[in-house]
């Protein structure tokens, strides 16, 4: 049997971000509140984030995107090889 993958909508109300990334509530704020994660739009009757933008800070974050600026480059512990 595969496994089950989720359809995730493109913008995403508090609760379904909190899923998708895997984390509470309370994580999820402090980590829009220290910067790691997009702030939300108001769409409709409500605020949604963006599922593109969160993905984005994940690459930054976890250096999985091209990030010329990456911190972790000129430190010993973090440097790749």
């Amino acid at each position: 049997m595969g496994a089950h993958v989720p359809f995730w909508p493109r913008m995403l109300k508090r609760a379904t971000a909190c899923a998708y990334l895997d984390l509470s509530a309370a994580e999820f704020e402090r980590e829009i509140a220290s910067g790691r994660l997009p702030h939300p739009v108001m769409l409709g009757n409500g605020l949604h984030w963006s599922r593109a933008e969160i993905d984005t800070y994940m690459e930054r974050l976890t250096g999985e995107g091209e990030s010329a600026d990456d911190w972790r480059k000129g430190t010993k512990l973090y440097a790749n090889g």
